[in-house]
């Protein structure tokens, strides 16, 4: 446990000539257990360090911090959405991991940056298109003027992403298309149906089940 005195930033993997990530994990669970937001304010100024290593091991506490409890990491939302436009692509999506927890407790807020998750979503790297798309339904299932906007971007996107990502991205979508949007949802992926693997294809079975249910 970290005592008053004690610098957080400096238990950091880089600081302690670690390799791994556990010292990074374990510092974003005692940051969060104990709702230290000094602690984690000053991962965030770090996360803007110079140092590509000291950057990339605090976005990493930090979207630990938000698998945990993501709300002391929301007040850093306008930072994650900085990020997305890095040059250094491990805080690009890092900062997209943490977006898309915080949509879970803050999606409304979010909804004012959906170009912004756009864009990176377009042209991001695996990870970042992943959680983009988490992040872009959830704050279309909570409705609101991006809404329509947002529901047409997935559709588009799951028309023409990689066969091997429709089951996973259909999963993270289900929840922007409960309801009426739900048969526009089932029609794209039946589509896509035809080229996929039995394992695929089983995979997005089971959304349509639950999505036929919802319409």
């Amino acid at each position: 446990m970290r005592s008053k005195s004690e610098s957080a930033v400096r238990r950091i993997a880089h600081f302690l000539d670690r390799s791994d990530e556990l010292p990074n994990q374990e510092l974003a669970r005692d940051l969060a257990l104990r709702g230290d937001s000094t602690g984690i304010r000053e991962i965030v100024a770090s996360v803007r360090s110079s140092n590509r290593s000291i950057a990339g091991d605090c976005i990493k506490v930090l979207y630990e911090v938000g698998y945990i409890e993501p709300r002391l990491i929301a007040p850093h939302t306008e930072l994650f959405i900085e990020l997305l436009e890095s040059g250094h692509n491990r805080l690009v999506w890092g900062a997209m991991i943490a977006l898309s927890r915080i949509a879970e407790v803050e999606a409304a807020r979010l909804s004012q940056h959906v170009s912004a998750v756009i864009r990176a979503t377009g042209s991001g790297s695996v990870i970042t298109v992943d959680n983009g798309v988490r992040v872009l339904a959830l704050i279309a299932a909570e409705g609101g003027r991006q809404r329509s906007r947002i529901v047409a971007w997935l559709l588009r996107h799951l028309g023409t992403c990689r066969a091997k990502d429709v089951p996973m991205h259909a999963e993270k979508m289900r929840v922007a298309f409960e309801g009426p949007g739900a048969r526009a949802f089932v029609a794209a992926l039946e589509t896509r149906m035809k080229r996929l693997t039995p394992a695929q294809a089983a995979r997005v079975r089971r959304v349509l089940r639950r999505s036929t249910m919802a319409a």
